[in-house]
């Protein structure tokens, strides 16, 4: 699938945190959320990318966005890397890819001459009405967390 668009609804989903507890965005109507898909839990790249986030996690709420992460890995997983680096947003688990495919991030990949799917990093930025106001393709983990913070200051 494609990706959405910017001003257009951002797909709906519903999954289970790393609690089990379903959550789907629709549930944070009426606030902007910062959804990021990333490869795996506890991964170099991943972890930089989650730290970044939490480290900016009170500036983030102050302009009264939610972040959720999303990777196809189980919420038992999720749960360790939450607790393992203080994360204080929740993860969901995708593990049938059906919402990273909805994003358009669950794409053909290569390494070392192997091809094999896995998620784009990305990021979408949805409104409070269920628009997606910026998407954020390729993401640098280091950089990730200024560049939510800029967009949310718009």
């Amino acid at each position: 699938m494609t990706q959405p668009a910017i001003n257009t609804p951002a797909p709906n989903f519903r999954a289970k945190n790393q609690d089990n507890k379903e959550l789907s965005l629709a549930d944070f109507k009426g606030k902007n959320v910062v959804l990021y898909f990333y490869p795996k839990d506890d991964t170099p790249g991943c972890t930089t990318q989650a730290c970044g986030l939490r480290d900016s996690f009170d500036e983030i709420l102050k302009t009264g966005a939610m972040v959720i992460g999303i990777s196809p890995d189980s919420p038992a997983s999720h749960r360790k890397f939450i607790e393992k680096y203080g994360l204080p947003f929740d993860l969901l688990a995708d593990e049938d890819h059906a919402i990273s495919k909805a994003y358009g991030v669950w794409v053909e990949k290569s390494m070392y001459g192997k091809r094999y799917f896995g998620i784009e990093r990305s990021t979408f930025i949805i409104g409070p009405n269920g628009d997606t106001t910026h998407i954020f393709p390729k993401v640098k983990p280091a950089a990730h967390s200024d560049q939510v913070l800029e967009a949310l200051a718009q």
